[in-house]
């Protein structure tokens, strides 16, 4: 088998984004949106075993490993840093590993909506980036945060599992904590963010009822909060949130996240025409009409009040795809198959 170096270098050579290593079959990589064979050898036990203790580390990680069945890390292979999980399959370790990019992109060459270009000049409230998993909020976070960084004066802390960009301070003092390393979780990290005096908190996942309260509170004293979630639309984003708290509380919640929430930014990435993938987005900005919404738990109506948003830079799924098709870089074929209401963008494609 191929050493993780030079799978890596083989991997970035050739356009990949994630490799996965799995006992059995030979090393494979992920080319837009496909799984490819690098290489005919398949992986021996042997091989898993020595990749999971060469990428631990230590002792202590390997053994985390090998007790919980996975392990979260970050490292650079021939210059490439990558975002790496082990975990144990049949008793096995395997690898998911994904190549990030050397350098943070700017924001404006993302493929996103324009008026995602104001986000960094926000001063409080909540913003959510969501997708599934692979869909670019990690790339997209990074693009704002930097953005920031070189534009504003400000203290940024960063809760991530794992560190993935390393940001190069600018105008902007950074603090980038991981959790397992730097805190212990989530929430706590976010609790202690805020005796750190920050400004902006990025948090790598809003996985849990207490991230999710302290978050709202941070964004209630004054503080700007990017937080991701596992979500397909800003409506599903908002449910997600409010239900994780016992129904006795979820009006409460409903009111407090009228209140601070700034804009939802939804995220796929579909194949392109000829290879690579494109960015299609959602973005809600919360008006008040979009707040009453939220109040009053009417969040099937959400997607009405960005469909009609366009004015103030707001798009919905379906008409992000539509502008794909239009300008030749996605096929009807896979539009459709990403679309939400399918009958809307077979009329709207052309």
């Amino acid at each position: 088998m191929m050493t993780i170096e030079q799978l890596v270098v083989k991997a970035k050579e050739d356009g990949a984004s994630d490799i996965h290593i799995i006992c059995g079959l030979p090393a494979k990589y992920r080319k837009s949106g496909d799984l490819e064979n690098m290489e005919e050898v398949a992986a021996t036990k042997e091989d898993c075993f020595n990749m999971a203790k060469e990428l631990a580390k230590t002792d202590e990680a390997y053994n985390i490993l090998m007790t919980t069945g996975e392990l979260d890390a970050a490292d650079s292979f021939g210059g490439n840093r990558c975002r790496i999980h082990l975990f144990k399959q049949q008793g096995v370790p395997s690898l998911a590993l994904r190549i990030l990019s050397e350098n943070i992109p700017d924001l404006s060459t993302l493929g996103l909506p324009p008026a995602v270009m104001d986000l960094p000049k926000l001063h409080k409230g909540i913003v959510l980036v969501t997708g599934e998993t692979g869909s670019g909020k990690s790339t997209t976070l990074a693009a704002i945060m930097d953005n920031i960084n070189h534009n504003y004066k400000r203290h940024i802390v960063t809760l991530e599992d794992p560190v993935e960009y390393m940001y190069k301070p600018d105008l902007c003092a950074i603090n980038q904590r991981e959790v397992g390393k730097d805190t212990q979780s989530f929430a706590m990290g976010l609790r202690a963010s805020l005796r750190e005096d920050p400004n902006v908190i990025l948090i790598g996942e809003m996985r849990d009822r207490d991230t999710i309260e302290t978050a709202i509170t941070a964004a209630e004293t004054g503080h700007l909060v990017f937080g991701t979630l596992h979500t397909g639309s800003a409506a599903d984003s908002i449910d997600r949130m409010v239900q994780v708290f016992p129904e006795a509380a979820q009006q409460q919640i409903r009111l407090q996240l009228s209140m601070v929430l700034q804009a939802v930014l939804t995220q796929q990435l579909i194949q392109k025409k000829g290879g690579g993938r494109a960015l299609a987005a959602e973005y809600m900005i919360v008006t008040d009409a979009i707040r009453n919404l939220i109040r009053t738990g009417n969040t099937p109506q959400i997607a009405n009040a960005v469909a009609t948003s366009a004015e103030i830079g707001g798009q919905t799924m379906d008409q992000a795809l539509c502008m794909l098709v239009r300008k030749g870089l996605i096929t009807r074929d896979n539009a459709l198959h990403y679309a939400v209401n399918k009958e809307f963008v077979s009329r709207n494609m052309m």
